[in-house]
């Protein structure tokens, strides 16, 4: 199966590689059309994976990621619309300079071939990565998790029948059948077929791909996020933002699980975030001097600082000093978005440039940590590597750079 998938993937890359801008934003906007046409097919699979999800348990966040409504179709067809007007990467010269003996060099964005995503329990993600792939020029093979397989298959197939009709090769766009870990790993190890692997999942899937995979990954880690308070922040500034980063999405990868807070001022502001907190569902842990000041929060224990929780819960330190903070979101981030907020303008300096994140914030919530809003359309992944991009993945993490020389009969 994997060598049949590949090689169609394959073909499908090489048209696209030499297909015009205009073409490839006009198949995905014909691909936003076609899914808001469609909607209420689309709606239907989603609620068959939302019943078998509900009988087997999962969890509320993965039963909020899996959801798809009206609102969420919305944001697909607008997804896919933002990007087919986004500037295509693809042909763009980055750099170019002449040799001592005359030949011109030039360095040029071009496709990266083929994207492999394994992704877990998000349908709009397949029409965010085969819609971001197509536009830079890549095929896509997407293996969504059985959880949402109904919906993925359907997204899947409506943006198929769009690149059909715009005359371009349908296998640019393909939904992985096999879901089971020994679909993944065939993945994983696709080499001659796959030119990156981005995986969208959960600590185990992760562990799966650096210890298995064969092809050249990117990984979409996790995000144990963190809100710093200092002492010298607006401290209206800071429960809003606060607020934000936790309640507004929990089970994603952005929403702050701990909050860090300073001594200066927790006794002025711990109390009253933590009443807007609770109720609106928030379980707040914390270390002693902020179970001090909040008399309803449970202890916090050593795991809780380096919990990704996705859910409603959220961990609470207090410290005496930005340096102690630093420490702290150093020693138990994950690298992915950290926040302060503050009036300091030296302070907050000391923290963007001590923080080794992939995205930090300065007075705004952590939220903001996404393709979409960062201007992107939308994105196949936020990388918590370094190489080869990091950060929110949009069109031009999808393309690589090469060389072309010029010259007029030179030899070495």
């Amino acid at each position: 199966m994997i060598d049949d998938i590949g090689a169609r993937a394959k073909a499908a890359a090489r048209q696209l590689a030499t297909t015009s801008s205009a073409k490839k934003s006009a198949a995905l906007r014909a691909m936003a059309a076609a899914v808001d046409l469609d909607r209420a097919r689309i709606l239907a699979a989603n609620d068959r994976d939302m019943a078998a999800g509900a009988d087997e348990g999962i969890s509320d966040a993965l039963m909020d990621r899996l959801l798809l409504n009206d609102g969420r179709i919305d944001g697909i067809v607008s997804g896919l619309n933002k990007v087919a007007d986004l500037p295509d990467p693809v042909g763009v010269h980055t750099g170019g300079w002449k040799l001592y003996n005359g030949v011109r060099v030039q360095r040029t964005r071009v496709p990266l071939g083929v994207v492999a995503v394994i992704y877990e329990a998000r349908p709009n993600v397949t029409a965010d990565a085969g819609g971001l792939c197509v536009k830079a020029g890549n095929a896509a093979i997407l293996r969504g998790s059985s959880y949402a397989y109904s919906s993925n298959a359907a997204i899947g197939e409506v943006m198929r029948q769009a690149l059909e009709r715009e005359g371009l090769n349908p296998d640019a766009v393909q939904i992985f059948p096999d879901t089971t870990r020994d679909g993944a790993r065939a993945l994983m190890q696709a080499k001659g077929y796959v030119d990156l692997l981005v995986p969208r999942g959960g600590p185990g899937l992760i562990a799966a791909i650096e210890a298995e995979a064969t092809v050249p990954f990117v990984i979409d880690g996790a995000g144990n996020c963190h809100v710093y308070v200092d002492a010298e922040a607006d401290l209206e500034k800071a429960a809003a933002i606060t607020f934000n980063s936790k309640v507004q999405r929990p089970g994603v990868c952005n929403a702050a699980e701990t909050l860090v807070v300073h001594a200066a001022v927790a006794d002025k502001f711990l109390p009253g975030i933590a009443i807007q907190l609770m109720e609106a569902g928030v379980e707040l842990r914390g270390d002693e001097k902020a179970r001090n000041l909040v008399g309803d929060m449970k202890q916090a224990v050593e795991e809780d600082w380096g919990t990704e929780y996705h859910d409603l819960i959220m961990s609470v330190k207090v410290v005496d000093s930005l340096d102690e903070a630093i420490e702290h979101v150093r020693t138990y981030g994950t690298g992915h978005t950290e926040a302060i907020v503050t009036e300091d303008y030296s302070a907050a300096q000391q923290f963007v440039e001590e923080i080794d994140s992939a995205v930090t914030m300065v007075n705004a919530s952590t939220r903001f940590t996404d393709g979409e809003e960062f201007g992107f359309g939308a994105e196949i992944g936020i990388s918590t590597q370094k190489l080869h991009v990091r950060g929110p993945m949009g069109l031009e993490a999808l393309t690589t750079e090469r060389y072309i020389l010029y010259g007029d009969g030179q030899i070495r």
